[in-house]
C-alpha cells in the first residue's frame, strides 16, 4: 500500500495576527509513504530531493518518520507495532527551509496525515482534522501555520482551547513571497519578542487583525492599514535587518508587506511586485493562496 499526500507552505502572522493567523500557500512538499510486506532498512527508509536534500536524515529520526511513529503509537497502538518496521519514505520538498514559510509545520502535519490515513486503511478508525491539529499544535506548540496546511486559506486559531476557523478570501487571489538565500532559526526570532506589550500597543494590533479579515474578505484597499504590526516584527529587526528594509521600501511604496512568520522571507499581499524594488538577495514569487490544506490519495 502506498499513501501520497501534498502539504502547502504557510505563512503566518501576515502581519498583526501573531501566533494566530495563517494563510496557505501553493508551494507544496509532496510525500510518498509506501507499506512493504516485510521490514525495510532502518537506516535508509527514507529519499530525500529538492529543499534540504544535503542535509536531512534518511533514517528513522527524519521528522516526518518520526511523528508517523508517534502517532501511530498514540492513536492506533493495536497496528502500530505491526507497521512501523515496513514503512519507507519519499519525500519531494519544494517549501524552502527555515525562511518563515512553515516548513516545520508542513512536515509535522504530513507526518500526523500519513500515520492518519494509514490508521484508516489497517482499522477503520479516522482521525478528523480538528483532531489533527490538536495533535500538530501539541508538537508545534501553537497553531497559526499548522491550521492553514491542515485546512487551506487564511485560518484564524486558538491555542487554548485548540480551535481554528477559516476566513472567507474573496478579494485577493494570489500573493507575492520575497524569498531571500539566508536563514533565520525560528527559536532565535521568537526569543527576541519581550514578555509584555503595552496595552496602547496590544489594542492597535487588534484593531488592524481585525481589518486584516475585513480586507481579505471584502475591501483589499484596507490591507495597507490592516497589514502594520508593532507585536512581534520591530523587536526582530536586528535579527533580520536586510528582510526589515525590504519591508519598509514595499510599504513606501504603498505595498502590504510584512515578514513571513518568524522570517526572513517577506510577504506582499499583492500579486505583483515592482522588479525595482525587489532587494538584492532575494527571489520574488508569485503564488496563489492555497484553499484546501493538505491533499492525500491511498493506492493499494
Amino acid at each position: 500500500m502506498r499513501v501520497r499526500l501534498e502539504v502547502p507552505a504557510t505563512s503566518a502572522n501576515l502581519g498583526p495576527g501573531y501566533d494566530s493567523y495563517g494563510l496557505a500557500l501553493d508551494i507544496v512538499d509532496t510525500l510518498s509513504l509506501t507499506v512493504h510486506d516485510a521490514a525495510v532498512d532502518p537506516h535508509r527508509c527514507v529519499e530525500v530531493t529538492g529543499e534540504g536534500a544535503e542535509v536531512l536524515p534518511r533514517d528513522g529520526s527524519h521528522l516526518i518518520m518520526r511523528i508517523i511513529g508517534e502517532v501511530l503509537d498514540s492513536e492506533f497502538p493495536a497496528v502500530a507495532a505491526e507497521l512501523r518496521p515496513r514503512l519507507s519514505l519519499e519525500c519531494d520538498n519544494r517549501i524552502p527551509h527555515s525562511r518563515g514559510l512553515g516548513s516545520s509545520a508542513a512536515a509535522v502535519v504530513a507526518g500526523i496525515g500519513l500515520a492518519a490515513e494509514l490508521g484508516a486503511w489497517s482499522t477503520g478508525v479516522e482521525l478528523s482534522r480538528d483532531r489533527i491539529l490538536e495533535i500538530a499544535t501539541a508538537v508545534e506548540g501553537h497553531p497559526d501555520n499548522a491550521a492553514p496546511a491542515i485546512f487551506g486559506g487564511l485560518t484564524v486559531s486558538l491555542s487554548e482551547p485548540v480551535k481554528s476557523w477559516q476566513v472567507p478570501v474573496r478579494t485577493i487571489e494570489a500573493v507575492t513571497v520575497l524569498v531571500p538565500s539566508f536563514r533565520l532559526d525560528t527559536e532565535v526570532a521568537r526569543g527576541l519578542i519581550p514578555a509584555g506589550i503595552d496595552h496602547a500597543i496590544a489594542a492597535d494590533n487588534s484593531a488592524r487583525a481585525g481589518l486584516l479579515v475585513h480586507g481579505m474578505s471584502n475591501d483589499s484597499q484596507v490591507l495597507y492599514e490592516a497589514t502594520r504590526d508593532q507585536l512581534h516584527q520591530e523587536f526582530r529587526r536586528g535579527a533580520y535587518p536586510e528582510s526589515m528594509a525590504l519591508v519598509d521600501a514595499l510599504r513606501a511604496d504603498g505595498l502590504p508587506a510584512v515578514v513571513s512568520g518568524a522570517g526572513p522571507t517577506v510577504l506582499v499581499l499583492a500579486e505583483a511586485v515592482p522588479d525595482a524594488l525587489v532587494a538584492e538577495g532575494f527571489v520574488a514569487q508569485r503564488t496563489a493562496i492555497d484553499l484546501g490544506g493538505y491533499r492525500v490519495s491511498r493506492e493499494i
